[in-house]
């Protein structure tokens, strides 16, 4: 039975470790960023609305690869993209008609589940990143909490106490199981 738990104690405690790296690289990718988490040169976006759907859905998180320079002209009638709009807002829509006005190249958006394209057509400069293919349903709510200063707090604080409350509990197992040793050498020193 002590190597079955020695097992699960083993596996908690590396979960639990595992975790507390997991959600520090989430809190301080997105501060760092100062938005969604980043990593090996791909943004991760929270998808914040239906327009989408059923390419993706809302709450989901979607890999995208920012695009730069000349790129931001070369881009394609069906490619998925994220653009700034007038608002400064980031959306991500298909692109669904190509348009040249004088020397700027314009996109013309639409987001999967909307009737009609979007109103504003989108310049070639405004253009952030390629959606990849990449989906990751629901996690979007997550990131979104995770950037809040109550879900940093709580992500960051939260898996680290779990950890020394295991820790200390791991511990006082420990010294019981050495006084017990102890006392039963002491009662065996006795008898003899």
């Amino acid at each position: 039975m002590k190597k079955v738990w020695k097992i699960i104690s083993g596996l908690i405690t590396i979960v639990l470790f595992l975790n507390l790296i997991l959600l520090a690289f989430v809190v301080i990718s997105s501060k760092a960023s100062g938005g969604e988490p980043q990593a090996f040169g791909y943004q991760f976006k929270s998808v914040l609305s239906g327009s989408m759907e059923p390419t993706f859905q809302t709450g989901s998180i979607i890999v995208v690869k920012p695009v730069e320079g000349e790129n931001k002209k070369k881009l394609q009638t069906g490619d998925v993209i994220t653009f700034v709009d007038s608002q400064k807002r980031l959306i991500t829509h298909r692109i669904v008609e190509t348009k040249m006005s004088g020397q700027h190249i314009m996109y013309e958006t639409k987001g999967d589940n909307n009737n009609a394209a979007d109103k504003d057509l989108v310049l070639a400069d405004n253009v952030r990143a390629l959606y990849t293919g990449y989906t990751v349903p629901y996690i979007g709510y997550f990131i979104n909490f995770a950037q809040s200063k109550e879900g940093s707090a709580i992500l960051l604080i939260g898996p680290g106490v779990l950890l020394l409350i295991y820790a200390g509990i791991s511990i006082t197992q420990v010294l019981r199981e050495l006084d017990a040793k102890s006392n039963n050498k002491n009662i065996k020193e006795k008898v003899s």
